[in-house]
């Protein structure tokens, strides 16, 4: 059985591609193909299904189109659409922490490095821009957008999932 904690999120499948069993693969790491992963795991009514790769092509720099084992028509990969995809963690570790995406952090803790106090949990990445922005959930139930520059990550706990950031004067208070 696959558990959500050994794994996470890599991309989302959007739309199927043609009349054999083609379907986008909108991706935000590209560690799968780094790997050569032999399969992708699919987040399928609430659970976590391996589906086996046949074959892909690239359409883009962030999108793919994937071909599943066993399905072979539109049809077949219809159920797909939307579904969030996922890979193992142990395929993120094999390229080291230089090569993390940031999506690896959601979940974390994020810690203020000053005086070591909870910022919040990291529920999102918002990559829409070119600087990216770490979503944060506030212990207070109030979210906070914090930049997700290198230089401000002064620690990354994975073995707790916490992240120490040594932010500029007054960001939280913006």
């Amino acid at each position: 059985m696959i558990r959500t904690k050994d794994v996470y999120k890599i991309g989302k499948l959007t739309k199927t591609h043609g009349l054999k069993g083609e379907i986008n693969f909108q991706f935000t790491d590209d560690v799968w193909e780094r790997a050569d992963a032999d399969y992708l795991i699919c987040e399928i009514d609430g659970i976590l299904v391996p589906l086996f790769l046949e074959e892909y092509r690239f359409k883009s720099d962030s999108i793919a189109l994937v071909k599943f084992e066993d399905l072979d028509t539109a049809d077949a990969v219809q159920f797909l659409v939307n579904c969030e995809v996922f890979i193992e963690k142990k395929y993120q570790e094999e390229y080291g922490e230089d090569e993390v995406s940031l999506h690896y952090f959601i979940g974390f803790t994020m810690l203020d490095g000053d005086n070591g106090t909870e910022i919040g949990t990291i529920t999102a990445i918002d990559d829409n821009t070119e600087n990216w922005l770490f979503i944060v959930n506030r212990p207070d139930g109030n979210e906070v957008m914090i930049p997700a520059h290198e230089e401000f990550i002064s620690e990354i706990q994975q073995e707790n999932k916490r992240m120490v950031m040594d932010l500029p004067v007054g960001l939280l208070d913006l």
